[in-house]
C-alpha cells in the first residue's frame, strides 16, 4: 500500500467476554476478503515474564491497564500512514507474549477486536466505524466458561473466582458504559446474520 493510496478504515469491535465480538471479527473479515486484516486487543496484554506464576495470575487481566494501549495505538497509526507492523502475540497459559510476532501489513479495512477498545478514550478515536456487540450476560459466561477451559488450560475453579472478583465488576465499570461511544450496537455478534450482510456490504466499497 503505497502512501498515495487511501487511509485504510479501522474498525473497532467490543463487547463483554463471550458476547461474540471475535466471531463477529472473523466473519467481518472472511465476507471482506482480500483487503482485510484483523488485530486482536488480547495480543496486546502486557508481558509479565518478570513476575512468578502466582503473580502473574493475581493480575487484574479485565483493567484496561493490563493492556499496552500504548503500542497498539502505535501500530494503528502505523498502519494508517501505510507502514507494517509486527504485532505481538501473548500467551494466555504463561500470561507472557511469544517471541514471534505476527506480520500485519496495511490494507484498505483493519478490523480490530477487544473488550476494552472503546474504554480508553485515545484508543477509541482511531477507529473510523465502532461495533459493539451485546448479548446477555449468561450466555457471555457459559461461552467463557467452555473457552477458558477449552482453550486457556483453566480449571473451572479459577474461572469461577476470575469472574467475580475482576471480570464481572470490570465489565460494569468499563465495558457495560463503553457501548455509547458505538456507532452500531449489534445483538448476538456473530449470529446476527442480518447485522452482518449490512456491515460486510459497507466495507466492500473500500476494497473495490
Amino acid at each position: 500500500m503505497s502512501t498515495s493510496n487511501p487511509k485504510p478504515v479501522i474498525v473497532g469491535v467490543a463487547g463483554g467476554t463471550g458476547s461474540g465480538k471475535t466471531t463477529l471479527a472473523y466473519k467481518v473479515l472472511e465476507g471482506v476478503g482480500v483487503g482485510a486484516a484483523l488485530l486482536s486487543h488480547d495480543w496486546y496484554y502486557k508481558d509479565l515474564g518478570e513476575l512468578t506464576l502466582e503473580e502473574r495470575a493475581s493480575v487484574n487481566f479485565d483493567h484496561p491497564n493490563s493492556l499496552d494501549n500504548e503500542l497498539l495505538m502505535e501500530h494503528l497509526q502505523l498502519l494508517k500512514d501505510g507502514q507494517t507492523i509486527e504485532a505481538p502475540q501473548y500467551d494466555f497459559a504463561t500470561h507472557s507474549r511469544v517471541p514471534q510476532g505476527v506480520e500485519i501489513k496495511p490494507c484498505p479495512v483493519i478490523v480490530v477486536e477487544g473488550i476494552l477498545l472503546f474504554a480508553i478514550p485515545d484508543l477509541r478515536r482511531l477507529f473510523d466505524i465502532k461495533l459493539f456487540v451485546d448479548t446477555d450476560a449468561d450466555i457471555r459466561v457459559l461461552r467463557r466458561v467452555r473457552r477458558d477451559i477449552r482453550d486457556r488450560g483453566r480449571d473451572f475453579e479459577s474461572i469461577r473466582t476470575q469472574y467475580y472478583q475482576t471480570v464481572r465488576p470490570m465489565h460494569l465499570e468499563f465495558v457495560e458504559p463503553s457501548k455509547r461511544w458505538a456507532d452500531l450496537i449489534i445483538p448476538e455478534g456473530g449470529e446476527n446474520a442480518i447485522a452482518l450482510d449490512v456491515i460486510i456490504e459497507r466495507l466492500k466499497r473500500f476494497t473495490a
